[in-house]
C-alpha cells in the first residue's frame, strides 16, 4: 500500500499471490457457488463473457487464481463484445489484453453492431441482451465451449426477482446454472452468492482496467431504480438478499450422464483387468 490513500494498488499484486483475507473470501465464495451448483468439472472449457466492467474482471480474477490451488483443471478463454457504435479506445483494449494475459486467459475482442437492421429502428434492454447473447452463443459453439460464465452477482439476482415479482407476478429470477438448446450450452454464474459491494470494493482498491460500457438506458432502466429499494430491505434485515436467494431453492444441475457412464466404464475396465490379473496369478 502506498502512502497516498487515494492511490490504488496494482492488480498485479493479486496475481503475484499477495491476496488479503477479504479478497480470499471473495474467491472462496465464488468457488462455493461453483461447487454447490456443480458448475464446472475437470477438463471443461469455459468461455468468460467480458463486459469490461468491474464484475466480469473480478470473475476472471477469481476463476484464474482459484485454478492455482485446485486438484482439477479447466480451460478458460474470454470474449468481449466491442460495439461499433460505441467503441472502446485502443488504450483500453491494450490494458484489457495485458490484464487477461497476466491471468492466463486468452481474450478476444469482437467488433459487433449494437443496432442491427433486424431491430427495425427499435432498441431496448431486451433486444440488446438478445443480440449480445446470440453473439456469445455463436462464439461459444465455434470454439467448443459448452459453458459461458457471466459476472452476475447476488444483487443482480435480487433485482431480477423483484422485477419479475412486481411486473410479471412471477417468483422467478436468473439461475445459477441455465440450460440452452437442450443442454448443448449452459450459462453459469459463479458469483451468484457475492454481494456487489465486494466487486465494487475490488475496483476501488485495485487498479482494475475497467471500461465503462456505453448504455443509453443505464440510469433510466428499472434495475437502477430498484437498487435503493434493495438497500431499504437490507436495512430491515441484513440477510435479506440471502433470504431471497435461498427462497428460490435452486436445484438444477448440468446433466453429466454420458461423462459419468464413460468414467464408470473406464473404472469397470480397470477393475476387470485387475480381477483377471489376480485370477491368473492365483491359478499360477
Amino acid at each position: 500500500m502506498t502512502g497516498n490513500p487515494s492511490e490504488k494498488i496494482s492488480w498485479r499484486s493479486l496475481v503475484a499471490g499477495d491476496i488479503p483475507p477479504w479478497v480470499m473470501r471473495f474467491i472462496k465464495l465464488t468457488g462455493k457457488a461453483i461447487n454447490t451448483h456443480q458448475m464446472i468439472r475437470d477438463k471443461d472449457n469455459v468461455l468468460l463473457s467480458v463486459s469490461g466492467g468491474k464484475d466480469s474482471l473480478a470473475l476472471a480474477l477469481a476463476l484464474s487464481i482459484r485454478l492455482t490451488w485446485l486438484p482439477i483443471t479447466y480451460g478458460l478463454q474470454a470474449v468481449m463484445i466491442n460495439w461499433i457504435e460505441h467503441p472502446i479506445s485502443e488504450t483500453a483494449k491494450a490494458d484489457l489484453h495485458t490484464y487477461f494475459h497476466s491471468l492466463g486467459i486468452p481474450l478476444t475482442i469482437l467488433d459487433e453492431i449494437q443496432y442491427p437492421d433486424s431491430f427495425k429502428g427499435e432498441f431496448n434492454c431486451y433486444l440488446c441482451s438478445r443480440n449480445r447473447r446470440r453473439i456469445l452463443f455463436d462464439y461459444a459453439t465455434a470454439h467448443d465451449c459448452k459453458l459461458i460464465a457471466m459476472g452476475h452477482h447476488l444483487d443482480d439476482l435480487v433485482e431480477t426477482t423483484l422485477l419479475n415479482l412486481t411486473s410479471r407476478a412471477s417468483f422467478s429470477t436468473m439461475l445459477p446454472v441455465q440450460e440452452f438448446f437442450k443442454g448443448k450450452l449452459h450459462i453459469i454464474r459463479p458469483m451468484i452468492e457475492v454481494h456487489e459491494q465486494t466487486t465494487r470494493r475490488l475496483s476501488e482498491v485495485y487498479d482494475l482496467p475497467t471500461v465503462k460500457p456505453v448504455c443509453p438506458h443505464d440510469q433510466t432502466n428499472i434495475r437502477a431504480r430498484l437498487k435503493p429499494i434493495i438497500k431499504d430491505l437490507v436495512h430491515l434485515d441484513r440477510d435479506a438478499r440471502e433470504h431471497i436467494y435461498n427462497a428460490h431453492a435452486f436445484s438444477y444441475r448440468i446433466p453429466r450422464v454420458a461423462e459419468d457412464e464413460a468414467q464408470d466404464g473406464v473404472q469397470s475396465i480397470k477393475e476387470g483387468f485387475i480381477t483377471t490379473v489376480s485370477e491368473k496369478h492365483s491359478c499360477d
